[in-house]
């Protein structure tokens, strides 16, 4: 069923052709950044031991991260992406800019779900932890689908009406705007959900530029979330040593 719904390409899922040649990608890597954070938190709340006071600071913590980093990132596209996209092609952006309104919307009502599990006496805690994980979950499966327009019908706009060279100036200075803390959290996220090929891409990119104490310290940040093989493959990359 999956299969044929991708090749018939209905309305409710877009579908672009993929340039000839590599284009710069403002969406994907922040986009399989969100998708880890978002599936990883969401399986936390489906098993959330509601009666234990650790696992539930730490659960909920880590949904309030989530929900900040969303609302966050809706920020940093509606400010860098869409204007760049309306200033060329006004219009094209509208659908998801009335789209991330609504999402706004469902952040705080989802924080709302959680202070009152956090808030509520034990017997009342396992329904409410049900209602937070349903909510979360159709909020998860809106996102997927929202990105993916964004990284089809958008990236389209976006390689249509910039050069490479034009994108990398608007993302250097998207990046740019993040303070520190935001900057580790994504990469957090970001580092272990890319493949090998894009990992090492991006972190020798940062070698490149960055100050060595800068990198080490975010290389420290992501290394404990990188499974052996993905980091065996990644150290001779930026030159540091395969063992742990």
């Amino acid at each position: 069923m999956t299969t044929d719904i991708l090749h018939n390409t209905p309305s409710t899922i877009a579908s672009v052709t993929p340039p000839a040649k590599p284009r710069h990608d403002m969406y994907a890597p922040i986009h399989k950044a969100l998708r880890h954070f978002m599936l990883d938190t969401l399986m936390r709340v489906s098993r959330l031991d509601v009666f234990d006071a650790a696992e539930m600071d730490a659960t909920l913590g880590q949904f309030d991260a989530l929900m900040t980093l969303c609302g966050k990132h809706l920020a940093h596209e509606n400010e860098f992406v869409h204007t760049a996209i309306e200033a060329r092609r006004p219009g094209v952006s509208r659908r998801i800019a009335d789209e991330h309104v609504e999402h706004l919307e469902s952040i705080d009502a989802l924080c709302e779900d959680a202070k009152q599990l956090r808030r509520a006496v034990p017997g009342q805690r396992m329904l409410l932890a049900l209602r937070l994980y349903r909510h979360l979950a159709l909020f998860v499966g809106e996102n997927f689908a929202h990105m993916h327009y964004e990284e089809t019908v958008h990236n389209a706009a976006l390689w249509s009406l910039y050069s490479d060279a034009e994108l990398d100036e608007l993302h250097d200075r998207l990046l740019a705007s993040l303070p520190p803390e935001e900057t580790l959290e994504v990469a957090r996220w970001m580092v272990p959900a890319l493949n090998p090929t894009e990992r090492a891409g991006m972190l020798a990119g940062i070698q490149a530029k960055a100050p060595a104490p800068a990198f080490q310290a975010l290389v420290q940040h992501v290394r404990p979330h990188i499974d052996a093989t993905g980091w065996t493959k990644l150290a001779p990359v930026i030159g540091m040593a395969p063992a742990a």
